[in-house]
């Protein structure tokens, strides 16, 4: 009898179905592995006249054609397993499939077993519409199978595995040899295990590749792996005579927290360090928890820390506190590894984070809030515009009753942001004015950038060019001043719109290479502004405009970011590409933004 519960479908490599033991039947002929992998991926379901267009395009009856394929992977995977209209998925007990366990793990799949592209070896070139769905679904799966391994590679070293962090480190680089958290995190397990020569050859490696391939010196986060004196252990030692007690511990953190609200962040910083060191001499496993996850909320968001080091806090706090854990530091821990991955535009790990964070979070409504706006970002970049909305205005509601005015502040200017998305200038307009008043009255000079930025986009798609100069200018020199790359972008891709718009393309031009030097940590900047620059090239008719727009398919593809994808087809389009042009109004109906909308009908004529 066979085993149900070692029956994977395999989608990642050459796809095949897979028993212990058993040989299996498998579905017949290349089109039927394409709907049972465009089924897997859309968990919603989707309409069978769409489905058959996508994938039988030149049939004389594509619906015919969808129904043969239908009968064959029921009469594979069970009579239940396919129908209805929409269609869905629905895998007998027991079944499992790799790709679903990849966006979605239970947490119990090694990721080392997810290996290979989606549908290795098959290619559907009569087929240019799904050919462009699929390239971009192999670019989502493959950030998130690195992303797992290099979460697993952290997890393992927290959990005293260094052996095994080795090896899922080792293997993330094999996926993107440039990751400096991917070398960053290897070098950690490296230490651990007083690998020190290897740990060397592997920053030498690191810093050759860099040199070779992109004229850059060794990153940050690999030298800052390599130099920790403590082995990976970011706290200072503390004096022998210092007592470790719950008291030492708490008055360093409340030393921490008053240096860090009136801005001594290197202090208070250090102050934070001290505490865990403290922590790690006492049994209090939660106070540890405790102090490593506010050390890396620090890190995160007052000191710019985003790679290896703070990650490994956070994986190291959430094994003092327990997997399951339903606390303030959980949630938090949970929410910041959440921020982080929508930053990095991982959004399948994103999702997943959060939910554990609102999850830990039941009955603290401060938290709550926070994990709201989080999630409101990470459907905003996802171009799922209406569940951004409910988001931030719940985060927003519960800020507002437990008087957390920077909170609200935050998540009023992120549905400002979703509002100009939209093209709805009225709502955006006023949702920037509240929190530009909330921003001045907090004192908030960090977050001004932002506000400023983008209430200056919206005065230049209002057309008032002057009120959107004097904001979009003022945006760029806090961002500047300040050191922050991702406002840097924001406000340099708004200086080329507002440029553009009165035809100065050389000027347009010259934002676009000053806003391309820096790197943000948050990929949604980087794809605006490739936006941008693929826009400013076409219109100026530069070489670099092939550059720039396969830059944003990539990044927009690996991300998740659907309107991005959509917007460097329609680029594509222009520059001449047939098939791109086919596949512009088929993924923008997907996307329920009139702004978009009116864009392609503008560009293309394309009504949808």
């Amino acid at each position: 009898m066979i085993r149900m519960a070692d029956t994977w479908i395999r989608l990642l490599g050459p796809p095949r179905i897979e028993s212990a033991g058993t040989a299996l039947r498998q579905p017949r002929g290349r089109k039927a592995w394409a709907v049972l992998a465009y089924l897997a991926l859309q968990p919603d379901g989707t309409g069978r006249a769409r489905t058959a267009a996508l994938l039988f395009p030149d049939a004389e009856d594509p619906l015919g054609a969808l129904r043969w394929n239908l009968s064959e992977l029921r009469r594979t995977l069970g009579a239940d397993s396919v129908g209805g209209d929409p269609l869905r998925l629905v895998l007998p007990a027991g079944w499992h499939c790799d790709v679903l366990a990849a966006l979605h793990p239970a947490g119990d799949t090694d990721p080392r077993t997810f290996d290979g592209q989606l549908l290795e070896g098959l290619a559907f070139a009569d087929c240019p519409v799904f050919e462009s769905w699929l390239e971009d679904q192999r670019h989502r799966l493959e950030n998130c199978v690195l992303a797992l391994l290099y979460e697993a590679s952290l997890g393992a070293l927290s959990a005293g595995r260094a052996d095994d962090a080795v090896d899922l480190a080792t293997r993330a680089l094999r996926l993107d040899p440039f990751n400096a958290d991917c070398h960053a995190a290897l070098i950690k397990a490296l230490l651990s295990l007083g690998e020190y020569r290897r740990a060397r050859e592997q920053a030498d490696k690191c810093r050759d590749l860099y040199r070779r391939e992109l004229g850059l010196g060794l990153p940050a986060e690999v030298r800052r792996a390599l130099t920790d004196p403590a082995l990976a252990d970011p706290t200072p030692g503390t004096e022998p005579g210092l007592p470790a007690s719950s008291a030492t511990v708490r008055s360093y953190l409340d030393a921490a927290e008053a240096s860090l609200s009136v801005g001594s962040v290197d202090r208070g910083l250090e102050q934070l360090r001290l505490a865990v060191g403290l922590a790690q001499r006492t049994n209090d496993h939660h106070l540890l928890a405790e102090s490593l996850v506010t050390l890396s909320t620090a890190l995160i968001h007052q000191a710019g820390g985003r790679g290896a080091e703070v990650a490994d806090l956070l994986h190291r706090g959430l094994s003092a506190e327990g997997p399951d854990g339903v606390s303030r530091t959980a949630a938090t821990a949970f929410r910041e590894l959440g921020y982080l991955s929508v930053q990095r535009g991982v959004p399948d790990r994103a999702a997943g984070w959060l939910d554990r964070a609102m999850r830990a979070a039941q009955g603290i409504p401060d938290e709550q809030a926070r994990i709201l706006a989080i999630q409101g970002m990470l459907a905003s970049d996802t171009a799922h515009y209406g569940d951004a909305v409910t988001a931030f205005t719940e985060s927003g509601r519960l800020a507002r009753e437990v008087g957390n005015r920077r909170q609200q502040a935050f998540s009023e200017a992120l549905l400002g942001r979703v509002h100009l998305l939209r093209g709805d200038l009225e709502l955006a307009a006023a949702c920037l004015d509240r929190a530009r008043d909330w921003v001045a009255g907090e004192h908030w000079t960090a977050f001004e950038p932002f506000v400023a930025g983008v209430r200056g986009e919206i005065y230049l798609a209002a057309g008032r060019l002057d009120a959107a100069a004097d904001l979009i200018d003022r945006s760029w020199v806090m961002a500047e001043l300040a050191g922050d790359h991702c406002y840097m972008a924001l406000a340099a891709g708004a200086e080329a719109r507002l440029f553009l718009a009165h035809g100065d393309l050389a000027a347009a031009e010259h934002w676009i290479n000053r806003g391309l030097e820096p790197t943000p940590w948050y990929l949604w900047y980087s794809a605006r502004l490739l936006d941008a620059a693929a826009e400013v090239a076409i219109a100026t008719g530069s070489p670099r405009a092939s550059e720039f727009v396969e830059r944003l398919a990539a990044l927009a593809s690996r991300s998740g970011m659907r309107e991005f994808m959509v917007r460097a087809q329609s680029h594509r389009a222009v520059l001449g590409d047939d098939a791109a042009a086919q596949t512009v109004p088929w993924l923008a109906r997907e996307i329920d933004n009139p702004a978009l909308t009116a864009f392609l009908d503008r560009r293309h004529g394309v009504s949808l």
